[in-house]
């Protein structure tokens, strides 16, 4: 996994239209460097002003070097990032990004590979696709969007030589080209699934590879938004308490606010950037207690070991919480 050891200033190369809603972005060097090499499924982190940091997947082959390409779908109900990339990013405009991260890895190795994408889900799918195309090994993309008019990155998977590998799905197209889960996702011994796009999307898509016998190895996911969280439900289960080790502070966290920002207000440093629990920024150790996980960064078997946790959504299922910070 790439892990970010600084910023790294960047420029606009280039921009285009590829879909309703939905823009491309070539990133270069400022002084035509090359840029930090990256594998399939990583991401980086776009610092679009005070405070407001959000990740994109890389699209573009990751055997270039020369450039990062991403895709954002402009969300008007967003918090404020596509909306950012959309009015402020155009050819030219300067900006710094993250090294590249993989919290969607690739086994290279599979004898066959699945690839599952809803909407600008597409992006980390493309990436993997070209790798895989790369090294001659067996694989299909299905490509599930609203309607033609909304399919991204076509002239890429045309020139790519990608057209006889890539199944696409359209809800306003005719029955017989619409996604089939029994016909597309049988299990073989291999076989690798990935899923990205809207939850709804992946949740169906997940179920129905469990319902066709797919075993939990087999299945990789990457979320773009966080899963809901119950605000309710952290009502009801009250404050509990917190711990730093390291610094040998102890401070409640109340109902209403994040671990991380109650570590934060205390005087110690947490590094954050999607506050939601997707990029695993702020995944911190945890040496007591038992976190209550809200995140869609760590695997459920990691969840499990409780020894690790995102502290800028997750919560507490016991009194204290002592963590390795």
């Amino acid at each position: 996994m790439f892990k970010s050891t600084g910023q790294i200033k960047v420029v606009v190369a280039a921009r285009r239209d590829e879909a309703d809603g939905i823009i491309s972005l070539e990133l270069r060097h400022p002084d035509g460097k090359n840029l930090p090499a990256f594998v399939a499924g990583s991401h980086i982190d776009l610092h679009l002003g005070k405070d407001l940091i959000r990740q994109y997947s890389l699209t573009n082959d990751p055997a270039e070097t020369n450039r990062y390409l991403i895709g954002v779908l402009r969300e008007p109900q967003s918090r404020g990032g596509s909306i950012a990339v959309h009015d402020k990013l155009k050819v030219g405009v300067a900006l710094e990004i993250s090294q590249p991260r993989n919290s969607f890895p690739l086994d290279e190795s599979a004898k066959h590979t699945v690839l599952m994408a809803g909407g600008i889900g597409v992006t980390p799918m493309l990436a993997m696709a070209l790798r895989l195309k790369s090294l001659g090994k067996s694989f299909e993309l299905h490509y599930c969007v609203r309607s033609k008019s909304r399919a991204a990155f076509v002239p890429l998977i045309e020139e790519a030589g990608l057209k006889d590998h890539v199944h696409f799905h359209f809800d306003d197209g005719e029955p017989s080209q619409k996604l089939d889960p029994s016909k597309s996702l049988k299990p073989a011994s291999g076989t690798h699934l990935y899923v990205c796009g809207p939850g709804g999307f992946m949740e169906f898509i997940l179920k129905s590879a469990r319902t066709n016998k797919w075993s939990e190895d087999q299945l990789h996911v990457e979320y773009f938004g966080a899963k809901p969280v119950d605000a309710s439900a952290a009502a009801a289960a009250g404050s509990f308490r917190v711990k730093a080790k390291k610094s040998n502070k102890e401070f409640e966290v109340p109902p209403n606010k994040s671990i991380a920002k109650c570590l934060m207000e205390n005087g110690i440093a947490i590094p954050t950037s999607c506050e939601n629990g997707i990029c695993g920024t702020c995944l911190t150790g945890v040496l007591e207690g038992i976190p209550d996980h809200q995140d869609s960064f760590q695997t459920k078997a990691e969840k499990e070991k409780n020894n690790m946790m995102t502290v800028c959504c997750s919560r507490s299922k016991s009194p204290l919480l002592v963590l390795d910070i």
